[in-house]
């Protein structure tokens, strides 16, 4: 009988533990945020219509605001990894950004700053063999996300845009890359 009484005051005594333990996002400051996944996007158009391809990316990390100690994410993005709907597109972005060569591509976010609601930050994207450098660009806060966007033309990166069926279809020179850092 004791026994069977210790057993009930002990699940008593866990069920109230769990039922007051807080989540983890509550636990960490307001100058913190937990990211859980990274999302890249490559929008543009085309002769024949707009086109999206992505890649998400499981990503864990921690951004310390207003520190010195960690105040910045890194993430490889395997290009082989974007999906744009249909074999030829996915095909046809792997040759445009050269995937076999340079199969990986490097998103660096730094100086990471409240700015009103949202964040300011310094981006550095390297595709290809080319560094794209983005000062004080201003990532949309929300309460699942954080959104940045970067408007990038082939040429910026030593690209042709692909081409189809002798040229009748025809990818427009300038897109849109739009990463989405996920909150835990």
């Amino acid at each position: 009988m004791l026994q069977r009484v210790s057993l009930i005051v002990m699940g008593l005594v866990l069920i109230f533990l769990l039922i007051s333990a807080k989540p983890i996002s509550s636990l960490i400051d307001g100058n913190s945020i937990i990211i859980d996944k990274l999302e890249i996007e490559i929008l543009g158009n085309s002769t024949v219509g707009k086109y999206t391809c992505s890649n998400l990316l499981t990503y864990r990390d921690t951004i310390f605001l207003n520190s010195n100690v960690k105040n910045s994410l890194k993430s490889e993005i395997s290009m082989g990894n974007f999906d744009c709907g249909n074999r030829i597109m996915n095909k046809d972005l792997k040759t445009t950004v050269k995937a076999t060569t340079f199969p990986k591509s490097t998103v660096t976010i730094t100086n990471i700053k409240a700015f009103g609601n949202n964040y300011k930050c310094n981006l550095n994207f390297r595709i290809t063999d080319k560094i794209l450098s983005y000062q004080n660009l201003v990532l949309k806060n929300t309460k699942e996300t954080i959104e940045g966007s970067l408007a990038v033309n082939f040429s910026d990166i030593n690209l042709e845009p692909p081409t189809k069926m002798g040229g009748i279809i025809k990818v427009k020179d300038e897109f849109v890359i739009h990463f989405i850092l996920h909150k835990v």
